[in-house]
């Protein structure tokens, strides 16, 4: 059961050209793996690969890619490929595979039934508590030749190893003091600037302050009169409450609603939002201070994540528009773009009639622009820096989790209801497989699915993340699933795991499972989520290292491990992963790891890669027999 859930993720993950573990892929199928490894230039030394990476010059150039007379065409909520009109008339895709729904309700009732069965439950109960023992036995013999080899290093140490942040979103990066600093300084050097235009009134920075600060002050009658001589001196963190406390706790809508300087969502729109009166132009300034922070720290870098919502086809063009004009380009940044599952909200307020319309809204500007780059010239640009898609929502909203092969196809969707999780996920996935197929044949670069996943809600979320997505982010309800979690391992599945933002919304800090999926040999990071509404500090990253290592007792080895696992996880290119990590860091075990730029022992990689081995050979030797 354990090889067909392998060879299950193997299958999904090679139809949409997003990456899967080549020590397993070894395991299934040797010849493949053989085929599908990065090949190294094992000539070049260590010394010879330089540290830095080259400079470039104007980053926003695009690949230059000649316009073809391609069509696309959706069938059943997938979009096909066509040559030209000729070969829509005799229904002529061409052949790009992905798995239609009838195959993804099959293989995920396979999954529901696995993770329920008792013997396989009990198996895989046995083999984590294994790996768990086998961790603590590993470091009470080796941690001081750990500590003594990382020592040994000249230069490196945990302050000066590349990490990534690789589950942070865009519009709350920065914490909240650094907000309020942006928000006095703008409106001090630009109060009288028209920023949104209300009732069809233009109004003015100080205006839209003062109306709310009034409307904020009417809630506390003994101090409102005082209220009408505030300045911008007067602004406090207190007043900006954009900071989440103990009253989130399983209140994800109490959660959205700090994303509100002043609890008032216009302030919102000026200052977060990339599409507004002002085209998102403070937005961009505070996106650059904070890029301008990771590059001054030299050894941070983020995966910011955007929003586009599918409500009409010109985002992309506004979002790509947004990111050029404004030049929010850094070396340390790459984006990711999150989609919230907000369909029932549209449909709703009436904006769209059914599923279909939020693919298509989606997806056509994206074929579009791949087929025909001159007919979106600035997204052509923005793209070569987006990395994937997430999911985002609340995922502890009530839904029937489970779907049937003959469930509505998404242009005959019209309920009102939202349709449940899986139903998002597998149409984002096979429109990206598709898409991924197109970009890679014409050489433009491809996207990766990293949802949010068993943050909360039913465990068949973290069977679609285990099926359809290279990466996922949370991963807490894992610990409930020996199954599911042991499969995470022998795959070698990422986790991006924030901590304290768990503390605020669903998880107590001292019941995260995170240092018991490290000791087991998880692959998981550490990362930020929302500094705006969790962290205090200027790096809010460091902050997440530092109570995590207080917390949990982490040594220098483990919180140098969760960094490389972070830069692994991530979206940055190949060339700049061989900067941070080594020039062969894609080779598996020992012959991977360059101590020099990882500060990561071989002795604890060795012990990663031997066990993972010693457990792939359990399985596959007990199925060979079986066979």
């Amino acid at each position: 059961m354990l090889i067909t859930a392998l060879k299950l993720r193997q299958k999904y993950m090679e139809m949409s050209h997003q990456s899967f573990c080549t020590t397993t892929a070894r395991f299934i199928c040797p010849e493949s793996a053989q085929h599908n490894e990065i090949k190294h230039d094992d000539k070049q030394s260590i010394e010879e690969h330089g540290i830095h990476p080259p400079s470039r010059g104007n980053p926003w150039e695009p690949p230059d890619i000649p316009d073809n007379s391609y069509v696309f065409k959706a069938h059943q909520g997938v979009y096909h490929v066509y040559q030209d009109e000729e070969h829509v008339l005799k229904n002529e895709p061409i052949n790009y595979p992905y798995p239609n729904l009838e195959t993804f309700v099959t293989d995920m009732n396979t999954m529901c039934q696995m993770i329920a069965d008792g013997p396989l439950k009990s198996f895989c109960y046995r083999r984590l508590s294994y790996l768990s023992s086998k961790f603590q036995l590993h470091v009470l013999l080796n941690e001081l030749r750990e500590l003594a080899s990382q020592k040994a290093v000249p230069h490196r140490d945990f302050y000066n190893i590349r990490k990534v942040d690789t589950h942070i979103h865009a519009a709350s990066c920065m914490n909240q003091k650094h907000l309020l600093r942006f928000i006095k300084k703008t409106l001090k050097n630009h109060a009288d600037e028209v920023v949104t235009v209300t009732d069809g009134k233009q109004m003015t920075l100080k205006e839209v302050f003062q109306r709310h600060l009034c409307s904020f002050y009417s809630r506390f009658p003994h101090i409102y009169q005082e209220s009408m001589n505030l300045t911008t001196y007067d602004l406090t963190v207190d007043m900006l409450d954009v900071h989440a406390d103990r009253n989130t706790f399983h209140r994800f809508d109490k959660f959205n609603a700090k994303y509100n300087p002043i609890g008032e969502s216009r302030l919102r729109e000026v200052f977060l939002k990339t599409d507004n009166y002002l085209n998102g132009k403070y937005f961009a300034r505070i996106i650059k201070e904070v890029s301008s922070d990771l590059e001054e720290s030299k050894y941070q870098n983020a995966e910011l994540r955007l929003s586009i919502y599918g409500k009409n086809r010109e985002e992309w063009d506004k979002l790509a528009k947004w990111a050029i004009e404004s030049d929010v380009y850094s070396d340390n940044v790459r984006w990711l773009i999150q989609i919230p599952r907000l369909f029932d909200i549209f449909k709703l307020n009436k904006l769209m009639k059914n599923f279909q319309e939020i693919i298509d809204n989606i997806f056509v500007p994206l074929l579009e622009v791949t087929a025909r780059p001159t007919s979106h010239p600035e997204l052509h640009k923005f793209v070569q820096y987006i990395i994937g898609f997430d999911s985002v929502d609340d995922e502890s909203k009530p839904e029937n989790p489970l779907f049937e092969r003959d469930v509505t196809t998404p242009d005959n969707w019209t309920d009102d209801e939202n349709p449940p999780y899986a139903y998002y996920q597998y149409y984002m996935y096979a429109n990206i497989a598709v898409l991924n197929h197109f970009r890679a044949e014409r050489g433009l670069n491809t996207f990766v699915l990293r949802p949010h996943c068993g943050e909360a809600g039913p465990i068949q979320h973290l069977i679609c993340g285990y099926m359809l997505s290279e990466n996922i982010s949370h991963g807490l309800l894992l610990r409930k699933v020996p199954v599911l979690q042991y499969l995470y391992y022998l795959a070698q599945v990422g986790i991006a795991m924030s901590p304290l933002s768990n503390n605020s919304l669903f998880l107590n800090y001292h019941r995260n499972p995170l240092p018991e999926y490290l000791a087991r040999g998880l692959v998981v990071s550490l990362s930020t989520d929302d500094p705006l509404q969790f962290h205090f500090t200027k790096e809010p990253l460091m902050e997440e290292y530092s109570i995590a290592a207080q917390v949990w007792k982490l040594s220098s080895c483990d919180m140098c491990e969760l960094a490389r696992n972070s830069v692994l996880m991530s979206g940055f290119p190949h060339k700049m992963k061989q900067y941070w990590l080594g020039p062969n860091y894609t080779k598996e075990g020992v012959a991977g790891n360059d101590i020099t730029r990882t500060n990561v022992p071989d002795i604890r990689v060795a012990f990663r890669y031997e066990t993972l081995l010693d457990e792939l050979s359990n399985i596959f030797k007990a199925y060979h027999k079986s066979g």
